[in-house]
């Protein structure tokens, strides 16, 4: 199926030509009818498949101009950075289209929004708790909406957004088309789905947990922080096929430890992004990235997703991430657009429970590649490594009672005395059967 047999009209059509993408998807060859026949909708895609195109194309198809202020369409998305992208493809797709988007999110002013509020639109893309701030705040009215998008549904409830989106949808008009779309569905998206959607239809495309096929998984086993960063030094000097590069790291501080012990050669061409660096950063490391000024992005897994980068030859996994499915979603930053890929993770003896788990989930082995001798094993350690390595009881030697000798006895004779409560207290047992508080007082 082309875009041509979807009867997109002159404007959509007209502008994907401009865009020079003439071929849909799988999710968005399925969704489009459904969404456009007004059932509500649980789409569930890896991420990569052309999600935010499956539910805009049959939005904008049927959306028509409304000189009403308030939006028609509501987009709710977990991260500023995703609200962002979504709210450019929507421009995109509606360059011919007489209709008006706005996008809000945390990190600006929230007065200054509402302010802009006022002017008016057609759709509405924004994080929830800045929507349900300026809702309390009678700076935005949800009485016109007719259809509500949740997208990365998994993504807002890992970042705590459940009872704010929650809060929305009784807000929302009773009668309006529900559209959902994740990577993943938990039991708590099926509770949502079960209280606020009406009979779904659901549309599968990759069953959930399932890498692309066009990534390669390999991994190394490496056993602490300075000796991932001498392999990953390594690596970036001998295997020139890494040009576009995405690292993962657990925590901010690491992702800084990262960029800090990047050779140099690599680290002028090397970006951070992380919820403590600045907005206007954050979106200039990414567009860096993405126009190839920059070579290596470091990043945690919250900012980084849902970022549509292109063309990222090698995703690192430099930690494990802390839910096998987190995994899904940083490989899927790769092996987009029928291009290979190629996935690549540095795990320690803590890190090697969770590569289980991940395999188990998958139904897949990662690759283990022997980390080569050029890579000096590093005996110097992060101060929750050493604390880690004293506290962790594997590590000491287990005691065989079978074959000790001497370091078990029998306890001597004046060290097998019971504690019966003191001279006092036997006393007053022996006279009166039974143990008598000194006040007097029955208990």
């Amino acid at each position: 199926m082309s875009f041509e047999d979807m009867e997109l009209g002159n404007a959509l059509s007209q502008a994907l030509k401009d865009l020079e993408i003439d071929t849909p998807t799988p999710i968005q060859m399925a969704s489009y009818k459904v969404i456009r026949s007004g059932k509500d909708v649980v789409g569930v895609a890896q991420t990569g498949t052309g999600k935010t195109f499956a539910y805009l194309l049959p939005i904008l198809r049927q959306l028509k101009y409304s000189k009403e202020r308030v939006p028609q369409v509501l987009i709710l998305a977990p991260t500023r950075e995703l609200v962002i992208q979504i709210s450019k493809e929507v421009e995109k797709l509606s360059k011919y289209l007489s209709l008006r988007s706005h996008a809000i999110y945390g990190g600006i002013n929230i007065k200054t929004q509402a302010k802009e509020l006022q002017e008016g639109m057609d759709i509405l893309v924004s994080t929830p708790r800045r929507l349900f701030d300026l809702v309390m705040m009678q700076a935005i009215k949800l009485k016109q909406i007719k259809q509500l998008v949740i997208d990365e549904v998994d993504e807002m409830m890992n970042l705590g957004f459940k009872t704010q989106l929650e809060s929305i949808l009784d807000l929302l008009p009773k009668k309006r088309q529900n559209i959902l779309y994740s990577a993943t569905l938990s039991p708590e998206i099926d509770r949502i789905i079960t209280d606020f959607f009406d009979y779904p239809e659901k549309i599968e495309i990759v069953p959930h947990g399932t890498p692309l096929e066009l990534i390669e998984q390999n991994a190394y086993w490496i056993p602490n922080f300075y000796s991932k960063i001498n392999l990953l030094n390594h690596l970036l000097d001998s295997d020139f096929s890494m040009e576009k590069i995405l690292v993962f790291g657990r925590s901010k501080r690491i992702v800084d430890l990262i960029h800090e012990n990047i050779d140099g050669s690599h680290k002028e061409k090397t970006e951070v992004i992380h919820s403590n660096k600045s907005q206007n950063r954050r979106m200039n490391a990414v567009k860096g990235f993405e126009n190839g000024e920059i070579s290596i992005l470091i990043a945690t897994d919250i900012i980084a997703r849902g970022i549509d980068i292109t063309d990222v030859t090698h995703v690192i996994n430099f930690d494990l991430p802390e839910e096998p499915v987190f995994y899904i979603h940083r490989i899927g930053r790769t092996g987009r657009a029928d291009k290979p890929g190629k996935a690549i993770s540095f795990i320690n003896e803590e890190e090697q429970d969770m590569q289980m788990r991940i395999e188990h989930l998958m139904k897949k082995r990662i690759t283990l590649t022997e980390v080569p001798k050029e890579v000096e094993i590093s005996k110097r350690l992060l101060e929750e490594e050493k604390i880690q390595l004293a506290g962790d009881k594997p590590y000491l030697p287990e005691v065989d009672l079978k074959q000790s000798k001497g370091a078990f006895h029998e306890k001597l004779d004046k060290n097998k005395k019971v504690n019966l409560g003191g001279s006092y207290r036997r006393k007053l047992k022996e006279k009166y059967k039974k143990p008598i508080k000194r006040s007097g007082k029955k208990r």
